[in-house]
């Protein structure tokens, strides 16, 4: 079965195609280390829970959006030796490289996929 990591972001609203830009990038480099797909979502209906929720749990702020993303990889042994890979890669460098959102925020995990229908 296949493997896929989930990432939910608050991004500032205003930073949407610096954002766009700065996944785009970042996928290119992903697929070339093995990813099969990578997907970002800009939030347009991601309503305020009273419990839990998107928005809660990114601690969003009223001028930030939340991003939901996710990156397939044909296994979890493929997506770890990426994960190495990406890491290495100098285009991730965070010198010059920096995230258009607060990274401290970013919910992220990786996940067996269990159904795909």
């Amino acid at each position: 079965m296949s493997y896929v990591d989930g990432f939910v972001a608050a991004v500032p609203t205003a930073n949407r195609e610096v954002y766009r830009a700065y996944a785009d990038k970042a996928a290119a480099v992903f697929r070339e280390h093995g990813a099969q797909s990578v997907v970002e979502c800009w939030g347009e209906d991601v309503p305020e829970g009273k419990r839990t929720s998107f928005t809660m749990a990114v601690q969003r702020q009223a001028d930030e959006s939340v991003v939901f993303a996710w990156i397939t990889w044909p296994s979890k042994a493929v997506r770890d030796e990426g994960w190495r890979r990406v890491m290495a890669d100098p285009r991730m460098a965070s010198e010059g490289n920096v995230m258009p959102f607060d990274g401290q925020r970013l919910i992220y995990g990786g996940f067996d996929v269990i159904v795909n229908a």
